[in-house]
């Protein structure tokens, strides 16, 4: 039958086996055959014919013309790299691009509010009394004449203690230190640790104040962004910065 033909004609064939290095060349590797050497050629043929072509557009470059992109842009170590124009600023920050493309406007609202009560918390603890960065508020004395102004001393005009002058809240009177015993911290080292707490507290209030900001203008752009789907002619008014969304004007039209 046919199975028993195609076995008998199986049985004479030949099996074909690749050349292999000889062994006085196993030091040079795999012996290349003629499948490897066309790979290896076509890529050798592209690569050439690439650099032909570029050296033929370099040669047919007109040497006065001009892109607008050359302006914005130059070569630093063979790669093209955007210069900054002057007056531009960029538009968003890293922090920013995260947040908006990760989280909606109704998650940044609730953050914003929480850094809110958070600061409004600190405020009515701290007073915002010796904050550093804050302007120090100027105190005038007027005298009648010269001689006074010579004779000045300013712990007995305020009737308080000299080591008491130099502070701008808390400072109780000679009568007061008489009359009444002094609570709290009296010690240097116990002052100048409450000093340290107290500057600690107006850090994290000075931050809690610049993240809340950059809440509220992350909402701001994540609404302008959604503002933009309207399909109302609008035209825009400012560019969007790091600070500050970007204002649009829309036409007004009236619903029926």
């Amino acid at each position: 039958n046919m199975s028993s033909f195609r076995k008998a004609l199986k049985s004479q064939q030949k099996n074909h086996k690749e050349r292999s290095q000889p062994g006085f060349r196993k030091h040079l590797g795999h012996l290349e055959k003629k499948k490897d050497y066309k790979l290896r050629a076509d890529d050798y043929h592209k690569k050439q014919n690439t650099l032909a072509a570029l050296r033929k557009k370099a040669l047919d470059k007109n040497p006065d013309e001009f892109y607008f992109k050359m302006v914005s842009s130059q070569l630093k170590d063979g790669v093209h790299v955007a210069n900054k124009a002057k007056g531009t600023e960029e538009e968003n920050t890293e922090e920013q691009r995260k947040v908006m493309r990760t989280q909606d406007i109704r998650y940044v609202e609730m953050k914003r509010v929480a850094e809110g009560k958070k600061i409004e918390r600190l405020k009515s603890e701290l007073h915002l009394l010796d904050a550093d960065g804050k302007q120090r508020n100027g105190h005038t004395f007027y005298m009648d004449s010269k001689q006074k102004v010579a004779d000045f001393d300013l712990a007995s005009h305020l009737d308080t203690a000299p080591e008491l002058v130099d502070r701008v809240y808390n400072r109780p009177t000679l009568h007061t230190l008489e009359s009444k015993t002094i609570q709290g911290a009296v010690e240097p080292l116990s002052i100048k640790k409450l000093a340290r707490q107290r500057k600690h507290q107006y850090k994290i209030l000075s931050q809690r104040i610049d993240r809340e900001k950059k809440m509220f203008v992350i909402g701001q752009k994540i609404q302008t962004r959604k503002d933009l789907h309207d399909k109302n002619k609008k035209v825009k008014v400012s560019k969007e910065t790091v600070n500050a969304s970007a204002v649009y004007k829309f036409e007004a039209k009236r619903k029926r």
